[in-house]
């Protein structure tokens, strides 16, 4: 059974920054490409950001590019999501998720099969 725990989510003002983990246990965590997905209330849940295997290769949503951030420790079982100059519009509940299929970086919910329950962030102006 693959477990996903996140932390580091929190209160922060407009402008701050916020890191936020994922250790993943169970199974082998370096055989899983990760990613992170947000939901706000009454919206969709979204992607953020995705990592290959070795962390070598990245993808980002747009809203998010140049602001967060993606990596991976395999030695920890543990993947980030430093997050920078947040803004209102990033409060959401975070979700790390892992990926089995490796040949490419995949964006949508239904792709993911092993999820974490979420951590809140919120973003105050």
């Amino acid at each position: 059974q693959v477990q996903l725990v996140e932390s580091g989510g929190g209160l922060v003002q407009a402008g701050g920054s916020l890191r936020l983990s994922c250790e993943v246990s169970g199974r082998t965590f370096s055989s899983y490409a990760m990613g992170w997905f947000r939901q706000a209330p009454g919206k969709e849940r979204e992607f953020i950001a995705a990592s290959s295997t070795s962390g070598g290769r990245t993808l980002y949503a747009e809203s998010v590019k140049g602001r967060f951030t993606i990596s991976r420790d395999n030695a920890k079982n543990t993947v980030y999501l430093q997050m920078n100059s947040l803004k209102p519009e990033d409060t959401a509940v975070y979700y790390c998720a892992a990926d089995v299929y490796l040949y490419k970086l995949r964006s949508r919910v239904v792709e993911y099969e092993y999820w974490g329950q979420g951590t809140q962030v919120t973003v105050s102006s």
